[in-house]
């Protein structure tokens, strides 16, 4: 199965792509970004089709990357929203082999699930979201199972995206994803492992910006 990288370049004059690349816009750039596939039952074309997405800050403004198992369609965007540029990571994924530095980026949702009677002995909420060290000691773990050995981490705060339900679900409040940025160069303990977690993305909040995990080839560490 291919893996497909694709840009999403948005005008700098398009009022919607603007709106819908806004931090706190987790629902709206999750339907544009699946509307650009084709048709599906909703609940099962993210996983089906392995749309994986995050948000890049650039110079020239943000983009989109989004990862996928087939290319997005340039024509299902809307007219003056922006560009596609898609290509294949079959390359990069083949060449990984044991030992190989590697460069690498994810926009992750750090979080534990405390147990029931821990929640109730410390007054938790059911999902608590970790930060600083406690947030690069879940990185660390998520590295280690996705076949890598990290060799440097470093974190910073990304705005929380809002699942916000539907207007007829009147009882129903906005799920906050909590976001954290990891980058940093880790050496290949496991290509098979660091292939499937690459598919498969890591973490919670994949419909929303997070779990895209990036790779580049890096210099040996000296």
């Amino acid at each position: 199965m291919t893996l497909w990288l694709t840009r999403l370049t948005p005008s700098p004059t398009s009022r919607l792509a603007r709106r819908e690349l806004g931090a706190a816009a987790g629902n709206s750039l999750h339907r544009r970004v699946m509307s650009l596939f084709p048709d599906d039952d909703a609940e099962q074309a993210r996983a089906r089709l392995g749309v994986l997405f995050r948000i890049e800050e650039t110079h020239r403004g943000p983009h989109v990357l989004i990862q996928s198992n087939q290319p997005p369609s340039p024509d299902r965007l809307p007219n003056g929203y922006g560009t596609l540029a898609s290509r294949s990571l079959d390359d990069l994924l083949d060449a990984l082999t044991p030992g190989r530095t590697v460069r690498y980026r994810c926009v992750a949702s750090p979080v534990r699930k405390p147990g029931a009677t821990t929640r109730a002995l410390y007054d938790l909420p059911a999902v608590v979201a970790l930060h600083g060290n406690a947030a690069d000691e879940w990185w660390e773990r998520q590295a280690d199972k996705a076949g890598l050995k990290s060799l440097s981490v470093q974190s910073q705060p990304v705005d929380a995206v809002y699942d916000r339900p539907d207007r007829t679900e009147r009882d129903a409040k906005p799920v906050r994803h909590h976001r954290v940025r990891f980058d940093g160069t880790a050496t290949v303990i496991d290509p098979d492992q660091l292939r499937a977690a690459i598919t498969d993305g890591i973490g919670r909040g994949k419909a929303y910006g997070c779990g895209l995990l990036s790779i580049a080839p890096a210099p040996d560490p000296a």
